[in-house]
Formats: structure tokens, C-alpha cells, sequence
């Protein structure tokens, strides 16, 4: 069996709650291996809409186990309200179907409110986070002063683990002249929720190693986009996570001898939410028009996405990076009303030309990005199924695309349903 792990190759958004959907109901097991509740997969499964943040998109099947990894930061009042939420359209959670990380850390309401407060004081140096306490939940675990979900089993070691950390964040907060939190009231607040936080608890690394005895096919289900990693991302305008694939492993206690494939979400243009630097942005009606064709607003946070041409170079470099096997093109149809595409193929920076994103933020608000033209199709590519089918100026635009990315398209999507994809591998059986 194939275990596969699928990530957006671009800034996120790229529409991997289609092909994660798709994938999920050829899979035994679904996993989220890092992030929070600050990326939302839709799934339209007959004709109903099922919008999660934290669960990973397993869920919605009642046949499948679902788990959220160790490099997962779980705010466990919003992973509780997402369950009720999903309880109320049907679907069953139970422990019997969800599995969370004992050693998950969690995010707790000074973190929520850390995350404001930085944001609303950087001014223009603000990162354009979802103010969801992601950021500061992950400085608190690698300064080991976190709150990890085993945390709840034990009331003393509950109430040592938050004088430990309340004495860092009241101290800031004391000099920003902000509120103290009362450790009596939050141990209050944790364990009232503990026992429904802890029925889900188990040591994930045993599973993932149980599931590959029992020859399971797992899917690795990634957040956001590679571009986004905070190693490997347009620093310091990224998430607080890696999010390439290589954290599926570290993500959730497996080795990387586990996955087979790895599959790249890609956008058949570029967009991106929040600040930072954007090569191929467009500030006008091309720009408006991709945004309103490809219904370009946030699932989590609804805020309006930036769009503009693909830029092949960022998608070569992520493909490297994560060690991407093939791509799943999606939004293809958008292009339809283009009378000519563009591609960025190259960049220049102060006269000189470039083939990869430079690591300073200076450098990539800089570089100007060099295109090459195609003309558009301008006929409806909106449900076709069938390659041969495709106009033949979008077979060239793709075919392009795919030489210069340097690795295969492994399906093309053609419209928000599942079923207006053209297929051209299965991940799970190469």
C-alpha cells in the first residue's frame, strides 16, 4: 500500500480540499501533522458542505480513522466547538475515529490574545497572521514551557506546567500593561474540558507504527503551503510551522521511510493571503478577474485572496524543497476568460537575472519577474474530464508548465466538484 502526503506548493489556498477529499476516500487513515486551526479545508461531499480547521478531512467518512499529530498545536475549545459543529450535520466523532497526539501542545487564550496584540502593534512590519494564538503556542513549545494535551491527566502536574508558563506571559504582559491571567481560573476552565479533550488522547507514534504493520494506506494531510514554512517560506511572512513534506514524519512520530508519494497542491495561477512579498501580483482588472472568477476569499478568515499569474519559478523551488512526486493542478477553468496567459519563467534583481526566490525579504520585495506569454483559449474548460478534450492553447500552457516545474501533472481540475477532474495518475497506486 502507498502512503501519500499532500501539501500546497504555493502560498496555500490552492484548493486541497478537493483532492484531500478525493484521496481520504481511498484511504484507511488521515492525518494532520502540523499547523492549527488557522487553515480551513472545504469539502462538498453530495451537495454538502463540510468546512474544518483542526479535523482532519477523514472525518466526514464514517469508515476512516483520523488523527492530529504531535506537530499539531490544538487549541482544545475550538477543536471541541469543530466537533459539535460536525455533530450537528451528521457526522459521528467518536474516539473509535479520532486519535489526538498526548504530546499535541496546546493553545491556550494568552496566546489568542499574545497574537492581537503583536499584530495590532507591528504596524507596517505586521506578518498577517489569523490571530488565532498559533505563532506564540509554538514559541511556547520549543521554549519547553508548553501545555501539552497529557498535561490534563494530572491536576498538579496541570497546575506546575501553568505557573511555569503563566510566569513568562505575565511578565510580558505586566510590561505592555495589559491584564494578568489567574492560573486558578484557567485550571478551572482545563479541567472542566479535559475529560473530552483526553477520550481522543493516545501515543500517535504507536498507532502510525500499528498502521504500518497492519499495511494501512495513510494519507499525510499538510495546512497552508510550502511558501509558508518557516524555514523554507518568504520569512518572516510565514506560519510557525514546516510546513514542507518532510514534517509528516516529525509530525507525527514516524520514519520517512513511510511515505511513498508526495503530492503538490498548485493553483493554475498564484494568490496569497495577507502581507508580504508577491512577484506576480496583479493590481488590476486581470487581477480583479482572477479573484472573482476563482471566488478568491479565505475559508477561516474570509478575507480576499491576492491573485496573479503562475509563477513557475516559486513552484520549481517547492518542488525541491518538499521533494514533490507530481502536482495536482487545480482552478484550471478560471484561465478561460484570459485572452493571454502568463508564466513567470525567470526574475531580475538590480539588472541581474535569477532562477530561484532569494532568501531576504528585501531581495524578494524587490525582484521583478520576467514572463513568458501564451494566448488564452477563451473557450469553457469547466467540467471536462478527458486531456484529449482540453483546448490545444491550454495543452501547450501545460505542457510548458510542466517542463519547466520539472515533475509531472498528475491531475487537473476543472471545477470546485470532485468529479470534473482529469486524472492522469492515482497517487496511491504508483
Amino acid at each position: 500500500m502507498k502512503n501519500v502526503v499532500v501539501v500546497g506548493s504555493q502560498w496555500g489556498d490552492e484548493g486541497k480540499g478537493k483532492i484531500v477529499d478525493w484521496l481520504s476516500e481511498q484511504a484507511d487513515v488521515v492525518v494532520r501533522f502540523q499547523g492549527g486551526h488557522n487553515a480551513g479545508h472545504t469539502l462538498v461531499i453530495d451537495g454538502k458542505v463540510y468546512k474544518l480547521k483542526l479535523l482532519p478531512s477523514g472525518i466526514v467518512r464514517s469508515d476512516k480513522i483520523s488523527v492530529i499529530g504531535n506537530g499539531v498545536v490544538v487549541d482544545p475549545w475550538a477543536l471541541l466547538d469543530e466537533i459539535e459543529q460536525i455533530t450537528k450535520q451528521g457526522v459521528i466523532v467518536s474516539e473509535k475515529n479520532l486519535i489526538l497526539a498526548e504530546t499535541a501542545s496546546l493553545i491556550m487564550p494568552f496566546h489568542r490574545e499574545m497574537d492581537e496584540i503583536r499584530e495590532d502593534s507591528a504596524g507596517k512590519g505586521k506578518i498577517g497572521t489569523t490571530r488565532r494564538g498559533i505563532g506564540p503556542a509554538y514559541e511556547d513549545k520549543v521554549g519547553r514551557r508548553s501545555i501539552r494535551v497529557m498535561d490534563l491527566k494530572s491536576e498538579s502536574n496541570l497546575s506546575n506546567r501553568l505557573e511555569i508558563v503563566l510566569e513568562h506571559h505575565n511578565a510580558i504582559r505586566k510590561g505592555l500593561k495589559k491584564k494578568e491571567f489567574k492560573k486558578d481560573d484557567l485550571m478551572k476552565d482545563l479541567l472542566t474540558i479535559a475529560p473530552e479533550i483526553l477520550k481522543f488522547s493516545q501515543p500517535v507514534w504507536r498507532k502510525m507504527d500499528q498502521f504500518r504493520n497492519e499495511a494501512k494506506r495513510i494519507l499525510f494531510e499538510g495546512a497552508q503551503g510550502i511558501l509558508l514554512d518557516v524555514d523554507h517560506g518568504t520569512y518572516p511572512y510565514v506560519t510557525s510551522s514546516n510546513t514542507v513534506a518532510g514534517a509528516a514524519a516529525t509530525g507525527t512520530g514516524c520514519g520517512p521511510n513511510l511515505i511513498d508519494y508526495v503530492l503538490g497542491i498548485t493553483k493554475a495561477y498564484t494568490t496569497r493571503v495577507g502581507e508580504g512579498p508577491f512577484p506576480t501580483e496583479l493590481n488590476d482588472e486581470m487581477g480583479e478577474l482572477l479573484g472573482k472568477r476563482g471566488n478568491e476569499f479565505g475559508t477561516v478568515t474570509g478575507r480576499k485572496r491576492r491573485c496573479g499569474w503562475f509563477d513557475a519559478v516559486l513552484v520549481r523551488q517547492t518542488v525541491k524543497v518538499s521533494g514533490i512526486s507530481g502536482i495536482a493542478l487545480t482552478k484550471l477553468d478560471v484561465l478561460d476568460a484570459c485572452p493571454e496567459i502568463k508564466m513567470c519563467i525567470e526574475y531580475e534583481l538590480d539588472g541581474k537575472k535569477l532562477d530561484y526566490l532569494p532568501a531576504a525579504a528585501e531581495d524578494q520585495a524587490r525582484i521583478k519577474p520576467v514572463y513568458k506569454t501564451f494566448p488564452g483559449w477563451m473557450k469553457s474548460t469547466v467540467g471536462t474530464r478527458n486531456y484529449e478534450e482540453l483546448p490545444q492553447e491550454a495543452k501547450i500552457y501545460l505542457s510548458e508548465l510542466e517542463d519547466f516545474i520539472e515533475t509531472k501533472i498528475s491531475s487537473i481540475s476543472t471545477s470546485p466538484e470532485r468529479e470534473d477532474t482529469i486524472l492522469v495518475e492515482n497517487p496511491f497506486l504508483i
